[in-house]
């Protein structure tokens, strides 16, 4: 193959990386892998402790998820938003379904059910969605993973990138 028939990786170029090329996933990529419990930046699984506590880093891309103090208010939040809109849709659902004669106490047992459930089964999905939705509002900083996952800090003998 010539020099003019190759071509070089898809990367944008960052204003937190000093011009140097940082590849970067697609938004709904890293949004997709909070989804399903994974890192937003590598996609590893198996980032939680137990069922209730997150591990401090990635184990993959070495990612801190506690990236700056108060992060995790927005995974509650996220549970929050979440929990009541399924709460909602079971209200709302069981009253439109049984109408004209709604069984107002099965409806009331399984909106209690839900309100108790909900938010501890959702809970490590918003830890992971609200990682992947922070990393999207403010990128990765040179340093912040591992080599290979991201921007990093130049080395300050070394030639800067053209």
């Amino acid at each position: 193959m010539s020099p003019a028939t190759t071509r070089a990786p898809k990367t944008r170029t960052t204003g937190l990386a000093k011009g140097a090329l940082v590849p970067r996933e697609h938004p709904w990529r890293v949004f997709l892998r909070g989804w399903i419990k994974h890192c937003g930046v590598c996609g590893s699984g198996h980032l939680f402790k137990n069922w209730f506590q997150m591990k401090e880093r990635c184990p993959r891309c070495n990612l801190k998820f506690n990236r700056m103090e108060g992060q995790w208010s927005g995974d509650i939040g996220t549970n929050t938003v979440v929990s009541f809109g399924v709460l909602l849709v079971v209200l709302l659902g069981g009253v439109l379904i049984t109408w004209p004669e709604p069984p107002m106490v099965a409806i009331g047992i399984a909106a209690v059910a839900v309100a108790l459930i909900m938010p501890i089964f959702f809970l490590p999905y918003s830890k992971t969605l609200w990682l992947a939705v922070d990393l999207l509002m403010r990128p990765l900083e040179p340093g912040e993973v591992a080599e290979g996952y991201g921007p990093q800090r130049r080395d300050p003998a070394s030639p800067p990138a053209p």
